[in-house]
């Protein structure tokens, strides 16, 4: 079979399989960011190196929730040179624990953080201090990854075992999904595309639930759309003390 169509046969049936395994997770996660936003909290996320590649797909995104506040770390970014600095910086202790102390999270915000092997300092260390100051803990990781390795901080935790609530991506083991003949190690990456289905299925269900309850759920109009700027104004305005990134 050619490439193109296994791997999209092989996303789909990942995803069939995440929809129906992790639905109830997921409806936790919805109600989760759907509280928050009503209660006027605050809801962050994190990733590192690709992990982070959600963080960008969910805040300030039209379509997206403007609520979601990124929480970057320049030296976990894919833009670093050379590049495999990630790798090492993602393994150190201390930089999340300062990352998240000079943002503004406090006592009952919402942290969702993302990582496929959910073993690195810097996703542990991230859960760890978010639970340390009562935050609600979402983690979407790889369990069947995630539980054949172990952690790679001081206290031995995995992200799964930090969460509030866990969501499983249901990828392949190291992520590839295609096998192809005379290669040793399986091509195309899955863990985006599901992650992303994942938040972005979070995001409409939270939007869905604040309608539910009567309140206008803060989904960004697309500022390249007439009149996006002024909706996206009177969200900005009414969010104002939940939006950080601004």
């Amino acid at each position: 079979m050619n490439g193109i169509k296994t791997y999209f046969k092989n996303i789909e049936r990942i995803l069939d399989s995440v929809q129906e395994s992790q639905g109830e997770a997921m409806e936790a996660a919805a109600k989760c960011l759907a509280d928050a936003i009503g209660q006027k909290r605050s809801i962050y996320v994190f990733g590192c190196s690709h992990g982070a590649i959600l963080s960008e797909e969910m805040f300030y995104r039209a379509g997206g929730l403007a609520v979601i506040n990124p929480l970057f770390n320049p030296s976990l970014m894919l833009n670093v040179r050379p590049v495999t600095l990630t790798s090492r910086f993602e393994r150190l202790e201390g930089q999340s624990k300062a990352l998240l102390e000079e943002s503004s999270a406090k006592d009952g915000d919402v942290i969702l953080i993302h990582s496929v092997s959910g073993r690195n300092a810097g996703i542990v260390e991230m859960a760890l201090e978010a639970k340390a100051m009562n935050m609600t803990v979402i983690g979407i990781t790889n369990l069947a990854y995630s539980e054949k390795n172990t952690s790679r901080h001081s206290s031995g935790k995995r992200l799964f075992e930090l969460c509030d609530i866990c969501i499983d991506n249901g990828g392949e083991f190291g992520d590839g999904c295609v096998e192809i003949k005379g290669i040793h190690e399986k091509a195309g990456a899955t863990s985006t595309v599901i992650g992303a289905s994942i938040v972005n299925g979070i995001s409409v269900r939270a939007a869905e639930i604040l309608a539910e309850r009567g309140i206008q759920p803060p989904v960004l109009h697309s500022a390249n759309a007439d009149g996006g700027d002024e909706i996206n104004k009177k969200i900005f305005e009414e969010y104002k003390d939940c939006i950080h990134y601004l």
